[in-house]
């Protein structure tokens, strides 16, 4: 543990690329989500993460006991962030990250007295260090209000030596709001935002909701016969628009093309303004609602500006069909686009009768990798008020296949198990599939990432609960010798589909504290009383060994050189082509200097040493007072302001 006066001052902060080494020690499922949560890094703030190359200070992240990593940047080369057992969360991970970065916890703030009360003798023995309060000198809150909501909140139960809370909120409500461990919250961006001088964020391109007349800066194409036209409702549908669902008078838009009028095949298209992608791959997400004729149909284009076509080319990515719903539909888009480009919406009307259109709204684009699945689960109020806790509770995922031919399935308690109630349970299972003759199996090392959407409109400000599951191969099941991730025919169950269909369930790997009911009813978790789980999964065997050997020394190698400028018979010799005069010496003289032009001998050396001893004599008696003096004083304000810059989860 390493004390130091103030995370206030300049030498404490990162570069914005911030070198990192994932020590081999991790388990696999948190380098996972090690490089997830940089992921949400790169999303919503200028700090990027890069694997470390032989820079002078960089964080090395290892499996140490627990959660904790120092505060700030120590300048001390190789600086330690631990990702214990049961750390591998990935809002604990950006937790340790915004440590790393300079920020002490939200209770720790100098008026923190205002808003919770601290139960001192309710902690831990030797765990107090974790609830010190740092002055205004040594710690700035960057004007932004106490945020319950923090990220860097501890909840009340934290670190207590008993059941009693050990954090009591002043205003009452927020009790059970501190504490959350999903994402950044509002004012944890804004501090790190304006703390590293972030102006805009690195993955994130564009978002729109509709709201204001200039719809985002879209143009009405002229290449179609018809428009989009911003509308807050539809006699068809939709009745509100996806943002506010109706809740916000006089507010509410969304972008609408209709298509109970006009001949088959007319078009209307909505192009973004001119975008510059900096990664090479993006996400589109969008919510549509489709009230027309199960003919009509969305297209989604690219127009790409390139040197050699200068007013840009076509290229068709995706269409979109389907029966009319009563409801908004979320769907992804994944693009490759690498030149500067627009987004094209191309609606088509289709044959046969329509009493409405197309709708779209709450539009994200993103430089990130889009999910693989989605599971929309809807009428999920009803499911809250009537499912009891426990099996009997459990919904289904329809079953998904990953890219390399896994097939499995989701299981969500909806009112949590029998010993852990009031919280949603989730769970991964491998199921049998198609391709399970030719697949690899125990299945080595997927990663399954399930996240409960939060639905606002910005991408930007979603605080979207995850998990990750990850399948070791080597993994034993609790409660038989089988392998947990092995062929779910041999150590699975029967399960049903819906349609009567008879398949195999493996063993469910997860958690039964997924989110608190509490937390569920907040934010936009619940729109439309539907509810989003996104679902990748993805082979994270590259990540088996990340752990990079010490870089080389320096190479030195020496030859003569070309020319020789050095004198008094010195050689010259190259040292990594830079031309060095080694100079000659006898028993009580030799020759010194760049080209062996100084001549030095024993008895001038006597003289320089006696003549230097009393001048340091003299500087270190005058260096002992002052030192003596300094300390003194140090000491008084030490009492005062020693702490601990390692800080625990």
């Amino acid at each position: 543990i390493q004390d130091r006066n103030s995370i206030i001052g300049d030498n404490y902060r990162w570069p914005h690329v911030i070198p990192y080494v994932l020590e081999d020690s991790l388990e696999m499922n948190a380098k996972g989500v090690i490089l997830k949560a940089f992921e949400q890094y790169r999303l919503k703030t200028c700090i990027d993460f890069k694997p470390w190359e032989g820079e002078k200070n960089y964080i090395s992240v290892f499996k140490g006991s627990g959660c904790w990593s120092s505060v700030g940047n120590l300048q001390m080369g190789l600086q330690q962030l631990s990702i214990g057992a049961n750390c591998d969360r990935i809002g604990t991970i950006q937790h340790e990250f915004l440590h790393a970065l300079g920020f002490w916890h939200e209770q720790s703030r100098s008026d923190r007295d205002d808003y919770v009360t601290i139960v001192w003798d309710r902690i831990q023995s030797g765990k107090e260090h974790n609830f010190n309060k740092y002055d205004d000198k040594r710690s700035d809150f960057l004007n932004v209000p106490y945020d319950y909501n923090s990220v860097m909140h501890y909840s009340k139960t934290a670190f207590k030596n008993g059941t009693e809370p050990t954090i009591i909120t002043n205003i009452p409500d927020f009790i059970d709001v501190i504490g959350q461990r999903m994402d950044f919250s509002e004012y944890d961006l804004q501090k790190l935002n304006r703390l590293y001088n972030c102006t805009s964020s690195l993955s994130f391109m564009d978002t729109c909701s509709f709201e204001l007349e200039n719809i985002c800066g879209m143009i009405q194409s002229s290449d179609d016969n018809s428009d989009w036209q911003r509308l807050s409702q539809v006699p068809a549908g939709p009745n509100t628009d996806h943002t506010n669902t109706g809740e916000c008078k006089d507010s509410g838009y969304f972008m609408h093309f209709d298509t109970s009028a006009g001949g088959e095949g007319s078009t209307a298209v909505l192009e973004s303004r001119i975008l510059y992608p900096k990664r090479g791959f993006q996400c589109l997400q969008f919510y549509l609602y489709n009230s027309g004729n199960e003919n009509d149909r969305l297209n989604v284009w690219v127009r790409e500006y390139t040197s050699a076509n200068p007013n840009g080319t076509l290229r068709f990515i995706k269409e979109i069909k389907g029966s009319p719903e009563t409801y908004w539909q979320l769907h992804h888009v994944s693009l490759n686009v690498t030149s500067k480009f627009r987004i094209m919406f191309q609606g088509v009307r289709g044959s046969g009768l329509s009493n409405g259109g197309l709708s779209i709204d709450d539009i994200n684009l993103s430089e990130t990798q889009c999910p693989h699945h989605v599971w929309h689960i809807r009428n999920f109020t009803h499911l809250l008020n009537t499912s009891p806790a426990g099996k009997g509770g459990i919904i289904y995922s329809p079953p998904f296949y990953s890219s390399e031919g896994y097939a499995f399935q989701v299981s969500l308690y909806v009112n949590g198990t029998t010993d852990n109630p009031f919280n949603l349970g989730i769970y991964l299972s491998l199921i049998s599939g198609a391709n399970d003759d030719h697949l690899k199996w125990p299945c080595p090392w997927q990663q399954v990432t399930m996240i409960l959407l939060d639905q606002h409109p910005d991408i930007r400000q979603q605080m979207s609960n995850q998990r990750s599951v990850t399948t070791d191969p080597q993994k034993i099941s609790e409660s038989s010798s089988n392998y947990t991730w092995d062929r779910p025919d041999k150590v699975g169950s029967e399960a049903t589909f819906p349609n009567g269909t008879k398949y195999m369930r493996g063993p469910g790997v997860g958690t039964s504290a997924f989110l608190t009911h509490e937390r569920l009813r907040s934010r936009n978790f619940i729109k439309e009383d539907g509810v989003y789980i996104l679902l990748t999964m993805e082979d994270i065997s590259h990540l088996l060994s990340t752990q990079p050997s010490t870089p080389p020394p320096l190479v030195t190698t020496t030859t003569f050189c070309p020319d020789n400028p050095c004198e008094n018979d010195g050689v010259c010799v190259m040292v990594n082509r830079t031309p060095v005069c080694r100079c000659p010496a006898g028993d009580n003289w030799w020759y010194m200097g760049e080209k062996c032009e100084r001549k030095g001998s024993t008895h001038e050396n006597t003289v320089i040493a006696v003549s230097s001893t009393i001048t340091v004599f003299v500087v270190m008696l005058i260096v002992t007072i002052t030192t003596a003096v300094c300390l003194k004083k140090k000491y008084k304000q030490g009492k005062e302001n020693k702490e601990s810059v390692t800080l625990e989860e």
